[in-house]
């Protein structure tokens, strides 16, 4: 793909050469000649780099260069400049562009120039996809007064080294606080082994677990060592254990009382020292009476219960959650509109704070800048056309439904609701009157 080049020049015979020179050197190349071209140029379109003249009809392009580190922040900039604004260039540069040309450019260097930026461009967006990929995530909890009550229950876990039960829907977190329990614990210098069970059934749930010895069915070639092994003297984390069939529930309780094990085709009995920690989005009480899960099992597994609520349940978490979530995917320094944090309070979100990571993560996929804004949210905006408060039109309904939750939660203090929403109380009272309230 030939690399995409804005051009922002005012005179019509420069952009015309630089055009036509770009061309034929494998670029593509986008014209602007006033300020207004280009920003709606940046603001529609990714371009790996821009050709930016200080002198433009409508304004300076060194101003201009404060918009594009806002809209475009990995987007190199070569400024092109009269030979008496030297100083006017250098000062573009401490702004964030990368370099610059002074009139009459030499379309040699220009060319060495812009292959260098091109580089550079490369190196900021594998920077700044590392920095996302290494981010250190942590669980988090909130202010809420159940994941306050989580928070403390989660302490004492750390501290124990009993087998704990962390139930919630999916997408709630339960691996995440598993994690955050094993790292705070005396096992943290040993392994966390994580295994789901609803997406291993059967005999291969019990490959996993014991482990094989050669022999010991027709593909096994090899001694092999189980989970049960490689999570001896760390933490064993069974996800969705309410999925586990009724021959595993009976063998690993057996390894639970005894804390031994013996691998598929051995008579050798092993000894595994691990701390076990489950989680599951099922009514587990209800799978006893239907006979889907063992009693005998669950009493084991159930010395200490974590609940973790859903998203919809905690509202007021939900503006902490979101910035710490852009922290974790690398975006810190993203801003959100306050329609979109209206647009995210009211949406129930079914699947929890997976959901939520994931709409973020795809609106800072779509952003050019370090705003997102309601046209990153379609997604959401759709459902909430399609489900929403009297399926009306969304940000309408959005701001009504941000507004009865905020009263709910400061219990109905108008004074107190409309210090958080920023808005007079006249605005609010006027507000809830045409919500009928």
């Amino acid at each position: 793909m030939r690399p995409q080049i804005l051009l922002i020049e005012d005179e019509v015979g420069t952009r015309f050469g630089f055009v036509k020179y770009l061309s034929n050197a494998g670029y593509d190349v986008a014209e602007a000649s006033d300020l207004v071209g280009a920003r709606h140029a940046v603001e529609s379109q990714i371009f790996d780099a821009i050709l930016l003249d200080l002198n433009l009809p409508d304004g300076s392009g060194l101003d201009f260069i404060d918009h594009i580190r806002r809209t475009a922040p990995e987007t190199p900039v070569i400024v092109i400049t009269g030979s008496d604004e030297v100083v006017v260039a250098v000062d573009a540069m401490r702004r964030g562009a990368e370099n610059f040309l002074t009139k009459p450019v030499n379309m040699a260097n220009l060319e060495v120039f812009l292959a260098k930026t091109l580089e550079i461009g490369s190196l900021k967006r594998m920077s700044s996809s590392r920095h996302r990929l290494t981010k250190h995530e942590t669980f988090f909890f909130g202010e809420s007064h159940d994941m306050r009550k989580l928070a403390d229950l989660a302490q004492i876990a750390a501290g124990c080294d009993k087998p704990i039960l962390i139930t919630g829907e999916t997408g709630t977190g339960k691996g995440m606080l598993a994690k955050w329990i094993h790292d705070r614990s005396d096992r943290v210098k040993r392994e966390f082994v994580d295994v789901n069970c609803s997406s291993l059934r059967g005999e291969l749930l019990s490959r996993e677990l014991f482990g094989n010895v050669r022999g010991a069915f027709t593909s096994a070639d090899q001694d092999r060592q189980g989970l049960l092994d490689i999570a001896d003297g760390g933490t064993l984390f069974l996800d969705e254990i309410g999925d586990m069939d009724g021959v595993i529930q009976a063998a690993f309780l057996k390894v639970l009382e005894e804390k031994r094990f013996r691998r598929l085709g051995d008579v050798k009995q092993r000894r595994s020292d691990f701390r076990l920690v489950c989680a599951t989005n099922k009514d587990l009480n209800a799978e006893i009476q239907n006979r889907g899960f063992r009693q005998d099992l669950f009493f084991r597994i159930n010395l200490l219960a974590l609940h973790l609520p859903p998203l919809r349940d905690r509202p007021e978490d939900l503006d902490g959650l979101i910035c710490h979530l852009l922290l974790v995917l690398g975006a810190e320094g993203t801003r959100i509109s306050g329609d979109v944090a209206r647009l995210l309070q009211s949406y129930s979100w079914p699947g929890n704070i997976r959901e939520l990571r994931n709409v973020l993560e795809r609106a800072l996929l779509l952003t050019r800048g370090t705003e997102l804004t309601m046209d990153h949210f379609s997604g959401i905006r759709s459902s909430l056309t399609d489900h929403g408060p009297g399926g009306q039109d969304s940000l309408e309904s959005v701001e009504g439904a941000h507004i009865l939750a905020t009263l709910k939660r400061f219990d109905n203090d108008v004074v107190k609701a409309a210090t958080h929403l920023k808005i007079s109380r006249a605005t609010l009272y006027r507000k809830i009157k045409q919500l009928g309230h």
